[in-house]
């Protein structure tokens, strides 16, 4: 298969699921240092796998948005919000047009690279919090990328639509292993097993029948 694809890649389990499945098609990953709780943690899985699978790939520091935008995940371990994903609290973990950026560079850089395809792995469970995440967004997205490019670069998001769940039963077809992943907002040595995303993890690990290797504090 051609490789025409470059993907947002994080190091956390989606992510990682999402270029197991399409490593084929997939010449560049990109990880985006933002100054999050939880970058570096994410990072150190987001280079295993990239060397692993001969996968290029590149970090881009955008600490602008640190410095510039307002996030609990911008901020400290202490101001990250406990509870799961549907809690009102939890928009406090929303970074202002996240993906919109994200796609914007890596749409830059797919087109340079004589690449057609940015691979995103957004899923359902996001859609209630993060407006960047929803179908409406990627959609729009796609078309101003493909509109703005002379190749045509558009948006491919086939985790759009499913739940997290969804994505850890992809994962157990592949036969991944969740505990090379990261997904701790609170971005310590071991995941704290009460933020909303490791309240997710727990969950859909749980529902695709996987057993959980996550070290949790709590």
């Amino acid at each position: 298969m051609e490789k025409d694809s470059l993907i947002i890649f994080s190091g956390g389990m989606d992510s990682t699921t999402m270029l197991y499945e399409y490593k084929d098609r997939i010449a560049i990953a990109i990880t985006f240092d933002y100054g999050s709780t939880q970058n570096a943690r994410e990072h150190d899985y987001a280079i295993l796998h990239g060397k692993r699978l001969g996968i290029k790939h590149l970090i881009i520091p955008l600490d602008f948005m640190h410095r510039y935008f307002k996030s609990s995940l911008l901020q400290s371990p202490d101001d990250i919000p406990e509870g799961n994903y549907d809690d009102e609290n939890m928009k406090s973990t929303v970074v202002p047009f996240r993906n919109g950026i994200m796609l914007s560079i890596a749409c830059g850089i797919a087109e340079s690279n004589g690449l057609t395809k940015v691979l995103i792995a957004n899923h359902s469970g996001d859609h209630t919090i993060y407006p960047d995440c929803r179908p409406e967004f990627i959609k729009a997205m796609s078309e101003a990328m493909s509109a703005g490019t002379y190749e045509n670069v558009t948006v491919f998001a086939p985790y759009t639509l499913l739940s997290k769940k969804d994505i850890a039963l992809h994962g157990k077809a592949l036969g991944l292993d969740y505990s090379e992943t990261y997904s701790c907002y609170k971005g310590g040595e071991h995941h704290c097993g009460k933020c909303g995303t490791c309240c997710e993890r727990r969950e859909a690990l749980r529902e695709a029948g996987i057993h959980d290797k996550t070290v949790y504090e709590r």
